[in-house]
């Protein structure tokens, strides 16, 4: 008679290895996010991490809470960087993306801000800015000159993705220039621009451009006025490298080309002032024109005029004086200018809710540049405080 053997069920003894090696990781994942340290700033994004919203029962009954809660959730996940990246990376890789949270990837690593129609809402308000710079100028006979920077596209078409259809900045330009150029002096860098291209005009991960191309502005500038351009040869230029500006923040491609910064350490000084009221400011800071503290961080850009102040006041080196309105485009240009002036104003209507004739009839200016590039100026909602006499509320 055969001898039968029962054995239990070795599976059994094992248990489910793939579902518990699951629950650790997901508990586990779960522990370190909790315990980890709160980030305030995505610093690669260039951007302000999402706040905890506070509990609110309405909140909770609209949505609104869960929606909060689960933007918090994402920007704090633990390797949220890591993560991004490697995602970015098979979107560019495996599928030929060619567009990334509204900048076009284009050939030897140009990055471009996408813009290929310009909305009823958008065309109303270069309506708005154009008629607003033309009445400034007229207020103000042969006193203003208008300088408005071609975006990258215009300058480097051969380098956009095959085929994107982009606005047709030429002709907006050519309509422009055409309107504020009545009562202003206009200053058209296409031609030189176009002439010049083969150098580093435009950084190729920022909207900006570099301070090689703001010098090339400042030149056309210096020769409608005719003054003597600053003297680069004279200066002793510094290089910052590794710069990744606004359009790596938005796209975090993987195989970025790094851009550069090079600028000229110069002694002259200038005031930042807070602003109580209509040509109504207090002195707050005085400092030199690049603050070299923000080389070190993310946003280097930042180091002009160290950022967007809503007025300020440099001491220069020539004579006469000129208020610069503007958008960050001049922050690399009006160092420049301390060649030519003894006194330049700047104004910054992001933080400068108020008109600038008493600014000007108070400081004596005598002259205004107002320089922006173009893709600020057909959506900036701030310069109809150009010819305001009093604040909006």
């Amino acid at each position: 008679m055969e001898n039968t053997i029962y054995r239990k069920n070795a599976g059994k003894k094992r248990g489910y290895p793939l579902l518990t090696l699951s629950a650790v990781l997901l508990f586990g994942f779960a522990a370190v996010n909790l315990v980890c340290p709160k980030r305030s700033l995505l610093e690669l994004e260039n951007r302000k991490a999402a706040a905890l919203p506070a509990f609110r029962i309405q909140d909770v009954l609209d949505g609104s809470w869960q929606a909060g809660l689960g933007r918090w959730m994402q920007d704090q996940i633990v390797l949220r960087d890591v993560w991004v990246n490697t995602q970015r990376a098979v979107d560019e890789t495996l599928f030929a993306k060619v567009e990334e949270n509204g900048i076009l990837l284009g050939k030897e690593h140009w990055m471009f801000t996408k813009l290929f129609t310009v909305g009823d809402a958008a065309q109303k308000q270069l309506d708005k800015n154009v008629q607003a710079v033309n009445d400034f100028a007229a207020a103000h006979p042969g006193k203003v000159s208008f300088l408005l920077a071609p975006s990258a596209s215009v300058i480097y078409p051969e380098m956009l993705p095959a085929g994107a259809p982009m606005a047709d900045e030429n002709a907006m330009l050519d309509d422009i220039f055409a309107a504020v150029s009545r009562n202003a002096h206009v200053i058209d860098l296409r031609e030189a621009f176009t002439a010049d291209k083969q150098e580093y005009l435009y950084f190729k991960t920022d909207h900006h451009w570099t301070t090689h191309g703001a010098y090339r502005a400042y030149e056309q500038f210096c020769r409608q006025k005719g003054l003597t351009p600053f003297d680069t040869a004279a200066h002793e230029a510094v290089t910052v490298p590794d710069f990744q500006g606004t359009h790596y923040s938005a796209t975090r491609l993987w195989n970025v080309e790094n851009d550069e910064i090079v600028y000229y350490p110069l002694p002259n000084r200038m005031t930042i002032f807070s602003i109580v009221g209509e040509a109504q400011y207090e002195p707050q800071t005085t400092e030199t024109l690049i603050n070299t503290e923000k080389f070190a961080a993310r946003d280097k850009y930042a180091a002009f005029l160290d950022g967007n102040n809503g007025y300020s006041e440099i001491e220069g080196n020539g004579k006469g004086s000129i208020l610069v309105v503007k958008d960050s485009y001049a922050n690399s240009f009006v160092p420049y200018l301390t060649a030519n002036y003894k006194k330049i104003g700047v104004v910054d209507f992001r933080n400068f809710k108020y008109g600038l004739d008493s600014t000007i009839e108070k400081e004596g200016y005598d002259e205004v540049l107002i320089l922006y590039n173009f893709q600020t100026f057909i959506s900036d909602a701030n310069l109809i405080y150009i010819t305001r006499p009093t604040t909006i509320q």
